[in-house]
């Protein structure tokens, strides 16, 4: 088995360290059944993911992540992808939500990769019921309670 996760920052202060991020989306590979993936994980500025938005989505202004999945998952091909987080966007988010920064910065590592992965969910407030959100609230609780 090889999963390979690399972590960078963008000129994006980050209060959550590379290694755990790396660690994060790794375990979330596994738990998915994941035996061969390439993931990248970048913590870029608002500037930079409201112009990632806009190119690849076609959407205007910032959001918290994005994600691009290059190989299907499922088969035997590795699985290959991007995830471009912003911190201050998460920032904001966790002062909104009343938890902590950290949180909401891993809470977004596992988003981006289940998406990568090929979950997706709805937009507005049905996002918290769907199958996705689900999961990823299984697997923070799981992996919180691993790394104690």
């Amino acid at each position: 088995m090889t999963i390979a996760v690399a972590v960078a920052s963008d000129g994006a202060r980050l209060p959550l360290a590379r290694r755990d991020a790396s660690a994060l989306a790794a375990a979330v590979l596994r738990a998915e059944g994941v035996r061969h993936a390439m993931l990248s994980v970048t913590f870029v500025s608002t500037p930079a993911i409201a112009a990632l938005n806009r190119r690849h989505l076609r959407r205007r202004g910032a959001t918290d992540v994005i994600a691009f999945g290059f190989a299907p998952a499922g088969t035997d091909a590795p699985v290959v992808g991007d995830v471009y987080i912003a911190p201050d966007v998460a920032r904001a988010q966790a002062r909104r939500l009343g938890v902590p920064v950290r949180e909401e910065l891993r809470r977004l590592v596992v988003h981006g990769t289940l998406h990568v992965l090929g979950y997706d969910h709805p937009e507005g407030a049905r996002c918290a019921a769907s199958r996705m959100w689900r999961r990823q609230e299984a697997l923070l609780l799981k992996f919180a309670r691993s790394s104690r």
